[in-house]
């Protein structure tokens, strides 16, 4: 009879532990944390939008509203809490991060001349703010956020030497990581380089992940072609070998764009567009319904409320985020 009971005993004892290490063992979202008295804390998402006239591309689209816009993620509408356009949108803030590796030697005044006209070109008196940043084997943070040109100017004129790699991805997330996070206004982050990473420890991946979680925007400008004799078997202004389709991703994966320049009056055209980009940009700002950080990628999508829209604009965007607590905020 003891040996019975016992027997019964060490099987109800198994079932239990069994159960509890299940219970241990399954993965559940992190819920929403909880402010200090105990109120749910919801998350937001902000998109910065881009449309252009499909007849004419270059042409900007002015003059939409809040109305004109539907948000969904994963294929389901959100509510949309926030909007701002051409004559409400906040400042800027625009990181030009400059590639200094072996292949830019002989480019060195240009790459220069490039990144001071186009913060000359991108910041506006007493509003935006930019900051420069260099990358080869190294990254350096050159000159802090500031809407002083003059610091700006000292900062990319001081630059006189290259170094043995290219840390692009790196550079991109040290920047995201320490300066975008708490920009209080739309982040920016413009790429001027010509070649292909060689040195990150981050991928593609975490450079478009990083940007997403921190609602940054990268605009590319290559300098591969065109400014000290094309390439060998690279026309100027086209997309060819891998390096320049991972640029492309990367800008189109956080809305921004890639611009593969054949000449200073090309290059010029570049600046200006994004600079004009960003003064005629719509934000909206939505929460999901999904307030749960369970570390998934999120597909967002941004449509016209009215269809025949369709057919004359086009809207650019972010295409995704991933839903974990450090980066959304």
């Amino acid at each position: 009879m003891k040996n019975t009971f016992r027997f019964v005993y060490l099987i109800i004892l198994f079932s239990v532990c069994s159960v509890v290490i299940a219970s241990a063992q399954t993965a559940r979202p992190t819920p929403p944390p909880a402010t200090d008295d105990g109120a749910v804390k919801t998350f937001e998402v902000r998109l910065p939008v881009t449309v252009n006239d499909k007849k004419k591309k270059k042409n900007l689209v002015a003059g939409l509203t809040r109305g004109d816009f539907a948000v969904f993620e994963d294929g389901v509408q959100q509510e949309v809490t926030f909007f701002t356009d051409e004559k409400t949108n906040p400042a800027v803030y625009v990181g030009v991060l400059m590639d200094t590796s072996p292949s830019t030697a002989g480019k060195m005044k240009f790459s220069k001349e490039a990144a001071k006209n186009f913060i000359y070109t991108v910041t506006r008196l007493r509003k935006d703010k930019a900051a420069f940043m260099t990358f080869d084997h190294e990254v350096n943070l050159r000159q802090d956020f500031t809407d002083k040109l003059d610091l700006l100017d000292k900062s990319v004129d001081k630059v006189n030497k290259v170094g043995s790699q290219t840390a692009l991805y790196d550079a991109i997330w040290q920047f995201s990581d320490e300066k975008l996070r708490n920009a209080p206004g739309r982040r920016v982050i413009v790429l001027i380089t010509d070649g292909d990473d060689t040195f990150s420890r981050a991928e593609l991946r975490d450079a478009i992940d990083i940007a997403q979680r921190t609602e940054a925007t990268i605009f590319a400008i290559s300098t591969k072609a065109g400014f000290l004799g094309t390439v060998p078997g690279v026309d100027a202004g086209t997309v060819k070998d891998k390096g320049d389709k991972y640029l492309t991703q990367l800008c189109e994966e956080t809305g921004g764009e890639a611009f593969f320049t054949g000449d200073m009056i090309e290059l010029e055209r570049a600046f200006m567009k994004i600079s004009q980009e960003l003064r005629s940009q719509y934000i909206i700002t939505y929460r999901p319904a999904n307030q749960n950080y369970d570390g998934k990628d999120r597909k967002v999508e941004v449509r016209f409320t009215d269809k025949s829209k369709d057919s004359e604009y086009k809207i650019r965007t972010k295409k995704s985020y991933r839903a974990i607590r450090d980066g959304i905020r």
